[in-house]
């Protein structure tokens, strides 16, 4: 019998997915465990944000994108026609590779979601704002600052409050693309530890083009290479003996 910490939220199989002609992901499988930080590694270019765009159907924004092969979400195929998109996305939240905090104060960037849905009730927002910033790390940070505005936050903070914002959302999954590139180690640092603890909630699927934070924060890892998953299990496995001697020679800073 399958224990809680190993239940697949996404059950990937045997994804493709083109823009135009060319062929950008092949034959992608994997299963996403529930309340686990999966890494997606590998060189620019090889697929890891377009697959990870996949889940909560970020691509159908893109012209002439198509997509073949299943992604179920629990047993749920999210491409099947009458999905409910804004449900799918507010359950999957997405944290982007600069920090984009709405030109709005603290306070509405965290509101702005659940207004959106309805929830107009002062009390209620408050304990949103609160809880949220809390889960984010941010709380004790900007408490006395909630009518300023986000963008007078450092870029660290910045991405602190994005990942709030989408906390406020109750989503189930959150992805985030490359969510430390653009901060210095000390804001890095501080994310690497929230994703930690995030994951006692969430399950958290990241881009990552730095090994160490890879093998410091997930539960698992897929090595992609030119659209394809080359190997995918766990990370102490992938970084200690992995199987394929192209992982090896990525991990190891021969290419990529």
């Amino acid at each position: 019998m399958m224990t809680i910490e190993n239940k697949i939220v996404f059950d990937i199989k045997n994804l493709d997915l083109f823009y135009g002609n060319f062929k950008a992901l092949k034959s992608i499988s994997l299963p996403i465990y529930e309340k686990e930080v999966t890494a997606l590694i590998g060189p620019s270019g090889c697929g890891k944000s377009t697959f990870l765009r996949t889940l909560n159907r970020m691509n159908d924004l893109i012209e002439n994108c198509k997509i073949e092969g299943d992604i179920e979400y629990h047993e749920e195929n999210i491409y099947k026609t009458g999905i409910d998109i804004i449900g799918l996305r507010t359950k999957v939240g997405m944290v982007f590779q600069k920090p984009n905090p709405f030109p709005m104060s603290i306070f509405d960037n965290i509101t702005y979601g659940p207004r959106c849905q309805g929830i107009k009730d002062k009390a209620v927002l408050n304990e949103i704002v609160r809880t949220s910033l809390e889960q984010a790390a941010l709380w004790e940070e900007v408490k006395d600052r909630l009518k300023e505005s986000a963008l007078s936050l450092s870029g660290g903070q910045q991405q602190r409050l994005c990942i709030a914002r989408t906390i406020a959302m109750k989503p189930e999954v959150i992805l985030m693309d490359e969510p430390t590139s653009a901060l210095d180690p000390v804001a890095t640092a501080k994310i690497e530890d929230l994703v930690v603890e995030l994951k006692k909630n969430y399950t958290i699927i990241i881009v990552t083009h730095n090994m160490q934070q890879a093998a410091r924060i997930s539960d698992k890892t897929a090595f992609f290479l030119m659209g394809e998953v080359i190997e995918y299990g766990d990370t102490s496995h992938i970084f200690s003996t992995p199987d394929h001697k192209k992982t090896e020679e990525y991990i190891t800073g021969r290419f990529g």
